[in-house]
C-alpha cells in the first residue's frame, strides 16, 4: 500500500466508529508496511526511525509490550493528525496518542493536544507528578473531549488504566490520589 493509501485509510479512522473502527484498526495492523524492529520483540512500526520522536515512541512501545501489548507505531502522513500506535492484546484493538511527561506541569497541555487524534491517550510519566493535580488535569480533559474513552498511564513499573466513567465520578480525584500513591 502507498503512503496516499495509508493516508486515506487513517483519515477513515476519525469518521468510524465502532465495530467499522475496530475493523479499520485490524486491517491496518494487518498490512505489510508494519515491519518487526530489529532487537525487539512484538514491536512493529510502517516507518524507519527517522522521526524526531523514535525514543520516545520506542520507550512507550517497550513499557506496552511488557504488559503483554503487540504494539504497531503508526507511520505520520502531512496533513493528518493520527495516534503514535495501535496496540492489540487477546485480539483486541485499541489505538494510542503518546504523552511523554518531562514536565511537573505538563499533563493538562499534553491531554488537549491530543484531542482530534484518538480517543484513547498514553501518558508515559518521566518525573514526579502530584496525583491530585494529575487527577484534575485527567478530570478536565474528559469533561473537555467527550469522544475520549481512556487515559492509560505509564508511571515506572506501574500502569493506571483511567476510563471516561471512572474520571468523571465525584470521587475521582480523591480514588485516583490513593491509587496513583
Amino acid at each position: 500500500m502507498s503512503e496516499i493509501d495509508i493516508a486515506l485509510e487513517l483519515a477513515r479512522l476519525h469518521v468510524l466508529k465502532g465495530a467499522d473502527f475496530v475493523r479499520q484498526l485490524k486491517m491496518l495492523a494487518n498490512l505489510s508496511i508494519f515491519k518487526p524492529i530489529e532487537n525487539e520483540n512484538g514491536i512493529f512500526a510502517a516507518e524507519a526511525s527517522h522521526r524526531d520522536d523514535w525514543p520516545s515512541l520506542l520507550d512507550g512501545a517497550r513499557k506496552a509490550v511488557e504488559l503483554g501489548y503487540t504494539v504497531y507505531i503508526l507511520p505520520n502522513p502531512k496533513g493528518i493528525r493520527t495516534a503514535d500506535f495501535i496496540f492489540e492484546q487477546h485480539g483486541i484493538y485499541k489505538m494510542y496518542d503518546l504523552k511523554t511527561i518531562h514536565g511537573k506541569a505538563s499533563v493538562g497541555n499534553r491531554l488537549l493536544e491530543s484531542i482530534g487524534q484518538t480517543n484513547h491517550v498514553l501518558l508515559n510519566m518521566k518525573t514526579r507528578y502530584n496525583g491530585g493535580r494529575l487527577a484534575a488535569e485527567i478530570k478536565t480533559y474528559f469533561q473537555n473531549n467527550p469522544q475520549a474513552f481512556e487515559v492509560l498511564i505509564f508511571k515506572g513499573k506501574q500502569v493506571f488504566t483511567v476510563k471516561r466513567k471512572f474520571a468523571l465520578q465525584k470521587s475521582f480525584i480523591i480514588d485516583f490520589r490513593k491509587r496513583y500513591r
